[in-house]
């Protein structure tokens, strides 16, 4: 028995040693992304030119356009790492610890874990079908929870039943908490018809602004310059960011500077990584 116990031991030590040696495959989000928005900030992936902080993620980093594709493509490679939303984690990926707390809802509640964002919802003017869901969604607090985010308020609601019809558009990370909270208002107010389009946050404010879409989904904060162009801006929850590797990765935890070395291509072997 202790033979074949320390024979599998060796087999761990050597499989895992053959995994150190091997490549970083980051994974990231695309220009426009809200998600990409707020991981660059959260880990300060920004370099100054002229004036203005510009996203500096490495261009080796393979893109992806949504978050079922960011783990999709973490779950099909060993030395994959992406970034999502924490209400989007499923058994498919493993999320790491941020310089040693793990991600979740209470850790965020507790100020110990600080890679989370805002999902925000933008509107440019209002009529009574919009304050009536925006009103219903914001607070809606056990269908947020449910869903694994944070909820800012919640105050007793009762609808009007409004008719008309809206569209919602932007960020593939707030689609799932959106499409909850829009079917389940549709039992509140069967008078209302309500259509989701999934894209990116800037593509939904640009929806927004082109009078294609009535409400604007985005998954980081407002920019002054788009505060300036007379938009209204509720905060609908709060979301945590989790860093996600492959189930099979045998790291489970990276300081911020790993991760914003990762991401900037300083570090490209897991060998170089300390904290495994």
């Amino acid at each position: 028995m202790k033979k074949i116990l320390s024979f599998m031991l060796i087999l761990t030590f050597a499989s895992s040693f053959a995994f150190a040696k091997e490549d970083i495959y980051p994974i990231t989000r695309e220009m426009g992304s809200g998600t990409r928005g707020a991981f660059v900030e959260i880990f300060d992936i920004l370099k100054d030119v002229r004036g203005k902080k510009i996203d500096s993620i490495s261009p080796k980093a393979e893109v992806t356009n949504s978050t079922g594709v960011m783990m999709a493509s973490v779950a099909g490679s060993k030395n994959a790492i992406g970034y999502v939303s924490l209400g989007a984690l499923n058994g498919t990926i493993k999320a790491l610890s941020v310089d040693g707390i793990a991600p979740s809802v209470a850790n965020i509640n507790n100020k110990q874990y600080k890679v989370f964002r805002p999902f925000n919802v933008v509107i440019r003017e209002s009529n009574p079908l919009i304050k009536d869901f925006l009103e219903y969604a914001i607070n809606a607090k056990s269908i947020i929870q449910k869903a694994g985010y944070i909820a800012i308020d919640s105050k007793d609601f009762s609808s009007t039943k409004p008719s008309g019809k809206l569209t919602i558009a932007g960020s593939s990370s707030v689609t799932p908490l959106m499409e909850k909270l829009v079917e389940s208002y549709r039992d509140v107010n069967p008078n209302a018809k309500i259509e989701i389009q999934q894209s990116d946050s800037s593509t939904g404010l640009n929806s927004l602004l082109e009078g294609i879409a009535d409400i604007a989904m985005l998954s980081r904060s407002v920019k002054q310059s788009e505060l300036d162009k007379n938009l209204s801006v509720k905060v609908l929850a709060i979301d945590g960011l989790a860093i996600i590797v492959n189930k099979d990765n045998p790291i489970n935890n990276l300081s911020s500077q790993e991760i914003k070395q990762i991401f900037t291509g300083v570090i490209d072997s897991w060998e170089q990584i300390k904290g495994k």
